[in-house]
């Protein structure tokens, strides 16, 4: 399964984007701490996609953004649609949701919980996830095939400066120093 990643061009996807593809080269990427990525995919028709959510919902103006669980997740699903995906054919993955602060709410169970809820709602299979704990991951996403692998980090200090931005603007977390990493591929 690991082949899949090799000789392949990376797409960060960033908070509050989504990313869809029928490119067999292509690979997303994103690096999360409570925020959600769901990664959506019709293996059949070799198109899927990623986003990268931070909050469930918005209680204010502006809810209308991929920044928010159900526009990112609409936007997703139609943005695969529009692409070929057969809707009986989708199925998905799912990553994030660690609570990163002891000192806030926990955001990454409530963003967990409306992803899961979501995705049954619609008839989605989840049919691998990896979600809660307290470290971030950094989570690569072969859209064509459905194959993922998740970095997980023992602690965010060992991310690079623009992983520790993307993790701090949701998180408010400070810089640290690095800590060991562990790969796991997720089938």
């Amino acid at each position: 399964m690991s082949t899949v990643f090799q000789n392949t061009t990376t797409v960060t996807v960033l908070q509050g984007d989504y990313k869809v593809s029928t490119d067999p080269k292509v690979v997303f990427s994103t690096v999360l701490g409570s925020c959600i990525a769901a990664c959506i995919y019709d293996e059949e028709k070799g198109v899927g996609g990623m986003n990268h959510f931070l909050l469930a919902s918005s209680s204010g103006p502006g809810g209308v953004s991929a920044r928010y669980g159900v526009h990112a997740m609409e936007l997703l699903i139609n943005g695969i649609m529009k692409k070929g995906a057969l809707r009986s054919n989708l199925k998905a993955k799912v990553f994030g949701g660690a609570k990163m602060s002891a000192n806030l709410s926990d955001i990454g169970a409530n963003n967990a919980d409306f992803v899961q809820r979501f995705l049954s709602d619609e008839g989605i299979p989840v049919i691998s996830s990896s979600v809660g704990g307290t470290s971030a991951r950094r989570v690569r996403f072969h859209a064509c095939s459905g194959a993922a692998q998740q970095t997980h980090v023992a602690d965010d200090r060992r991310l690079g400066e623009q992983e520790q931005a993307a993790v701090a603007k949701t998180q408010a977390a400070p810089a640290r120093k690095p800590a060991p990493v562990e790969n796991v591929t997720l089938f």
